[in-house]
């Protein structure tokens, strides 16, 4: 039986080794120490693999950020507050990208940063400089080193230990192929260091994955995922159309070659090119709209826009073009928009129609509330 799940998992893994365009994610632990900084060692392997596969285009998504910083602030371990997590990943970014720059250096390649936010990708015209962004320093040879804009995120810091940023990276780079490198060689059923626990070869779909249990954080204890962040990272990749690949930083040569190492996670839907996906998976509500049944039935049946007089109520303080839940009389999600008002406008917009506010209020108010391009279904 092992040899026969050995050939097949030289089959189905035809994908990885085809594959042109791969995104890569490291973890802090595979590239630091448990007392923080860089180890230039760590570092220099996981280069030395990633420019043995030059023939591919590769984005590289790196946290250690924050653990490269803490040694050189005096830090004996990740700081819980916001204010020095955002002072430490301020030291460390430039630290990071100097190590990769001397590292890939030694095979005449550029790296370029890129710091990115889930705002940064959720709305129209960022998402397309994000893309273009990515698409030219490829184009151009260099290899772009993402992160999350760490020294000004909130919320955004606690994102997943980028985890969740490498899937949609892979998504808006239109990659062949997500690898998620860390310090566990796989996903196993249960903790790797029980006796009796095996590595999961394969997971086809979420039946594989009923009964499993999955830790927290890593063990060199400087990061913030674990392998539950993997996991719904490898989904919402694979639900896109990309396959995955986790397993350990040491075995990233054996994961890009296609050999069956790791856990393989197969698509489990189609890709797309819009950028809804970041609207769905990275961006955090700012407050909500209250829809009547009918619009309700219109967004989620007929796919339509949000006017102002299917609204009823309006929860939360949010701007123009902050992303808000629009939910039903319930209180449950049915979707996810950017908002064309700001809240304390839509009051005295509800339950008219386009063309009154328009004689009443001007031609500016003749528009949607959340327009339908900008709008992605929770419940279908």
């Amino acid at each position: 039986m092992a040899g026969a799940a050995e050939a097949q998992g030289e089959v189905t893994r035809h994908d990885v080794e085809r594959a042109r365009r791969v995104v890569v994610k490291v973890g802090s632990s595979s590239l630091t120490t448990a007392a923080g900084g860089l180890d230039a060692d760590r570092v220099d392997a996981l280069v030395d693999v990633l420019a043995a596969h030059g023939h591919k285009d590769v984005v590289l998504v790196s946290s250690g950020a924050i653990a490269a910083g803490l040694s050189p602030l005096g830090l004996t371990r990740r700081p819980r507050d916001l204010a020095r997590q955002q002072a430490a990943a301020s030291v460390g970014q430039g630290l990071l990208v100097a190590r990769y720059t001397a590292s890939f250096a030694r095979y005449g390649r550029r790296v370029g940063q890129v710091l990115l936010t889930s705002d940064d990708t959720s709305r129209r015209g960022h998402y397309r400089n994000a893309f273009r962004t990515l698409e030219q320093l490829l184009a151009m040879g260099a290899v772009p080193v993402v992160n999350e804009n760490d020294t000004i995120a909130t919320d955004e810091i606690r994102f997943g230990d980028n985890d969740r940023l490498a899937a949609l990276v892979a998504h808006l780079v239109r990659a062949d192929l997500l690898v998620l490198l860390s310090d566990v060689d796989g996903l196993y059923d249960g903790n790797p260091s029980t006796p009796g626990a095996s590595r999961i070869e394969e997971v086809r779909g979420p039946a594989d994955l009923e009964g499993v249990s999955l830790g927290s954080v890593g063990a060199a204890g400087v990061g913030t995922g674990g392998m539950v962040t993997k996991v719904e990272a490898a989904r919402i990749a694979a639900g896109a159309g990309i396959p995955v690949v986790l397993t350990s930083a040491s075995r990233a040569a054996a994961a890009l070659a296609g050999r069956p190492t790791g856990t393989y996670f197969h698509r489990t839907g189609r890709r797309s090119a819009d950028r809804l996906l970041w609207l769905a998976h990275a961006s955090s509500p700012q407050g909500a709209l209250i829809l009547d049944p009918g619009a309700v039935e219109a967004v989620v049946e007929r796919r339509t826009s949000l006017l102002p007089a299917g609204v009823q109520r309006v929860e939360g303080d949010f701007s123009a073009g902050d992303p808000v839940e629009l939910r039903d009389a319930g209180g449950q999600p049915v979707a996810r928009g950017l908002v064309n008002f700001d809240a304390k406008e839509l009051p005295r917009l509800l339950g008219r129609s386009t063309r009154e506010l328009a004689r009443e209020l001007g031609p500016a108010y003749e528009r949607e509330i959340v327009h339908r391009d900008d709008l992605v279904l929770l419940r279908r």
